[in-house]
């Protein structure tokens, strides 16, 4: 991501409604291929898979360790996505 300093409030703020409309472009996509998924699983246990749920977050954590975001913060915002994503799920599923 291209970082580049501003030069007012005005421009911040510009710079991040721009970030939020990738961020839900990008959380839109993300629910598309959870719904993809959702046409391979057969069981309860593959639509909560608290495995992959484990998976997921270590695997976030260390990327907002490396990118210098705050894990806990990512790690909350993700637990929400997923568990909104997995209550979806749970509501159409048909084993």
């Amino acid at each position: 991501m291209n970082n580049e300093k501003v030069k007012s409030l005005q421009q911040a703020r510009e710079k991040i409604d721009q970030i939020d409309v990738a961020l839900i472009e990008l959380i839109a996509s993300r629910q598309f291929y959870v719904d993809q998924a959702m046409r391979h699983k057969q069981t309860l246990e593959d639509v909560q898979s608290p495995q992959r749920v484990k998976e997921v977050i270590e695997k976030v954590r260390a990327l907002a360790v490396q990118h210098a975001v705050d894990p806990d913060m990512v790690e909350r915002l993700y637990h929400d996505m997923i568990h909104h994503f997995i209550q979806r799920e749970l509501k159409e599923f048909r084993p």
